[in-house]
């Protein structure tokens, strides 16, 4: 049975500034989350264009997936955003994961938490991204 669904649309270019300032990143993304590299790596103008585009994409994605899974929840972001994150899975397909306080509210407003299952997708096109999440028990 669904419990929830919720999605989110994300402007990617919204996402610039918080590329370029690492504290902003580490205050809304689990660590998991952060990129390796950063976005003003390179000495090539096209390509440090394309890194930054790539990693908005990367985040905002991101951000619309935490932002998805508190609309499934119903509550909206009532939880430390660093604790709900997404992973690639081995074949590159997204998992959502919640720990701490998100976790403890997930606990508190699903009535079967414990067999709950979290579906995530995601998709990006340039300007835009798209997360949703189903939260199925």
């Amino acid at each position: 049975m669904i419990f929830g669904i919720g999605i989110d649309l994300a402007k990617t270019s919204r996402f610039e500034k918080w590329v370029k300032n690492p504290e902003i990143l580490r205050r809304f993304f689990n660590e998991k989350e952060i990129l390796d590299f950063p976005a003003n790596g390179s000495n090539s103008a096209g390509l440090e264009k394309n890194r930054i585009s790539a990693a908005c994409q990367h985040y905002a994605a991101r951000f619309a997936a935490k932002e998805a899974f508190s609309k499934a929840l119903g509550t909206g972001i009532v939880f430390d955003l660093r604790d709900v994150f997404v992973v690639s899975g081995s074949n590159g397909k997204p998992e959502l994961f919640v720990k701490d306080s998100a976790a403890e509210i997930f606990r508190q407003n699903c009535p079967e938490f414990e067999r709950a299952k979290i579906f995530l997708s995601m998709s990006h096109e340039k300007e835009f991204v798209v997360s949703e999440v189903i939260i199925e028990i």
